[in-house]
This record gives structure tokens, sequence and C-alpha cells, in this order.
């Protein structure tokens, strides 16, 4: 496997440890098959199968595992958390995913951009407020904000899961910056 840097993934030159195991390669197959690509971020994590099966596996349970929150509604989360921290990677690949779930191209550009400009439900802008706030003033967060999650219809499991991918994307987000991780090019003309 060439280095990150040789693959368009990021700046950071990080080497490789070898070859991928059979169980990622896999992965990485599978990842090709059904979304058309590899994302750029499993190849950043790819140089540790320990720190990517860590990343992967969060992942896959916030987005994917059982929650009373939507996909769509996840991946908007992700939109709202990355647009705070103005995230090149995740506001592409994640805003792609939101165009696509919602089949509303003009809803991931307002995800993106300002997600207050969209057309949303009460109980929705109740929970893109909590996860703006939650990443902007973290330690402003009072009972009160859970209260208003509570009364817009959330649980105390959806609020545990809202804060739960705030919290991933908040880490993704800072990991990409730093390392200058670059989306992959598809995501740019995905659901358009």
């Amino acid at each position: 496997m060439a280095n990150n840097k040789e693959q368009g993934v990021t700046a950071l030159n990080i080497p490789s440890t070898g070859e991928l195991s059979a169980e990622t390669s896999t992965y990485f197959d599978i990842c090709r098959e059904k979304l058309g690509l590899l994302p750029n971020v499993l190849a950043a994590y790819a140089f540790d199968e320990t720190k990517l099966r860590a990343f992967t596996e969060m992942y896959n349970d916030l987005m994917l595992g059982p929650s009373g929150l939507s996909k769509l509604e996840r991946e908007m989360i992700a939109v709202a958390v990355s647009s705070v921290n103005s995230c090149y990677y995740c506001l592409t690949a994640h805003g792609a995913a939101v165009r696509g779930l919602s089949g509303n191209p003009e809803l991931g550009e307002q995800m993106v951009m300002n997600y207050r400009i969209a057309d949303l439900t009460d109980k929705q802008r109740a929970m893109f407020d909590f996860a703006v706030k939650l990443t902007s003033h973290p330690a402003e967060i009072i009972e009160k904000d859970r209260q208003d999650l509570r009364d817009a219809g959330f649980s105390d499991r959806d609020i545990w899961d809202i804060a739960s991918i705030v919290g991933f994307f908040n880490m993704s987000n800072r990991v990409a910056a730093a390392s200058d991780m670059r989306p992959n090019e598809e995501y740019h003309s995905m659901a358009r």
C-alpha cells in the first residue's frame, strides 16, 4: 500500500504498517461495492488496523446501528457539526449523503451552509440547535438544553445518540483538519 500522501488522501506522510489483513481487504471491497468507492477516511486510517477498526466500529454503531434517529437525521447532525467546524471532508461526504437520503439536493446544500435556512420540523431544529451548541459551547450545556430536546419529542436514549454523534464528528473533523484529509472527488457529484 502506498503512503497516504501518494494516494491523495491526506497531507500527512504516515508510513503503512504493511499489507492489509484479509478482514480489512474484504471490508474495503464491500465499501467499494456498496458505495462505488473507498472513502478516503478509511484509506487514511489504514496505516493502523487497530485504529481503523475502532473508527469503523464506532461509526457503524452510531450511524447505522439501532437508534430512534433516522439515518437521514444522523447524517444531518454530521453536517451541522461539520458546518460549525468548516470540515471540508465531512461537509462534502456527508452533504452528499444528506442529498442522497433525502432525495433533495437543496436540503443537502442548505445543511452544509446553514441549517437554519432549511425547511425543518421543530423537532429537527431543536436537535440541530443542541448539536451546534454542544459543538461550539459544550461547557454551556445545561439541563434546559436536554429538556428542550425532551419537549421536542426525543427520549433520553435519543439525546445520548445525538450527543455521541456530535462527539464523534467533532473528533473526526479535527483529525481531518489536522491531516488535511481530502474527500473523494466522487462525492461532489453525488445526488445532484
